[in-house]
């Protein structure tokens, strides 16, 4: 395993190499230079139907078709899948059963329950389009977040949604504060969600199976809190990936963020995987707020691969593998400590 830094950051110019190798091969000097593609308009449009019961506290939320969708030549499959979800919570969500043709008609009802009144405006469902292979593989091809602040009791809306095509999903570096989604009626998931200020953090991943690259770019984070006084923490991250055992085959990490509760990190990490190892590995990434020269804190963490911390992680990371060498970037709700 070799590792290889690049800094790339706004505030820090002083970090250092930490990191580690399985063997003796000399480090990577030259990251790979991006892939640069034609941005596509967009994925297609979703018609939805959603209906909210305030004496039930219950959203029903119908997926009508899917239209103007990616024909086989670019998709590569005729098979489509609709995945539904809350934000934030993620704790509710469906997905409609495989369709064909190239306007998939799915006519499917998913019931969100325990929406209050007072607090379904700070919600928001996230539509997902995949495309399926061979009943067992998915890809996602285009998403879209709608928030569900102009949702009316008794009152049934028709939307037709424009779905974000994934290629422009990837490469998404922005930031989005609740107040401004609120604001449309959705936008890209790559653009941070945050309810109440949950720390957040925005990473991107490649890898090349050619020359074995996995490529980590820590990119920035979102609502980081100091909990011990009352000031912006002082933060880095730590990333550590692990073999099938638990064992760590290397470590890094970032240089530090002084005084910053939305950091920007723009860093980028190189390790090298073959691609027989790639499903045996778990990549850890940790942010710490440094209150002292010797005492520290974990704000929260996040792990990707063999043992993934969640869905949006296990996505993220098969997204990587299918990707090509093309960045995927995703945000990644941070789990206590």
């Amino acid at each position: 395993m070799e590792t290889a830094f690049s800094n790339n950051g706004f505030e820090e110019h002083d970090a250092t190499d930490n990191s580690s190798g399985w063997s003796q091969e000399e480090q990577v000097d030259n990251l790979a230079s991006p892939i640069t593609h034609v941005p596509i308009s967009k994925c297609g449009d979703l018609d939805i139907v959603l209906n909210y019961k305030a004496a039930s506290q219950k959203l029903t939320v119908t997926i009508v078709q899917a239209e103007d969708i990616p024909d086989k030549d670019r998709s590569g499959v005729n098979s489509w899948q609709v995945h539904v979800v809350l934000l934030p919570s993620k704790r509710q969500r469906g997905k409609t059963a495989i369709q064909k043709g190239s306007q998939p008609v799915f006519n499917e009802t998913f019931t969100f329950n325990k929406l209050e009144p007072d607090e379904i405006a700070n919600n928001a469902l996230r539509f997902r389009l995949y495309a399926v292979h061979n009943m067992i593989r998915e890809k996602m091809m285009g998403e879209k977040l709608f928030s569900l602040k102009k949702i009316k009791p008794d009152e049934e809306i028709r939307k037709t949604l424009v779905l974000e095509p994934r290629s422009n999903l990837s490469s998404g570096d922005s930031q989005l504060s609740f107040s401004a989604i609120s604001q449309s009626d959705s936008v890209s998931s790559t653009q941070s969600l945050s309810h109440g200020g949950v720390p957040e953090l925005l990473v991107g991943l490649s890898y090349s199976a050619t020359t074995g690259r996995l490529s980590v770019q820590m990119i920035k984070g979102s609502h980081f809190r100091n909990l011990a006084i009352n000031r912006p923490p002082d933060t880095y991250g730590k990333l550590s990936l692990l073999n099938s055992i638990g064992h760590e085959l290397s470590r890094c990490k970032t240089s530090i963020r002084r005084g910053q509760p939305n950091p920007v990190y723009k860093e980028t990490f190189i390790f090298q995987v073959a691609l027989f190892q790639l499903t045996d590995v778990t990549l850890m990434i940790s942010i710490y707020n440094r209150r002292t020269m010797k005492r520290k804190e974990m704000i929260g963490w996040i792990s990707l691969g063999q043992n993934s911390s969640g869905e949006e992680e296990q996505s993220h990371w098969l997204e990587m593998k299918d990707s090509k060498c093309q960045e995927v970037c995703r945000w990644h709700t941070l789990l206590e400590a």
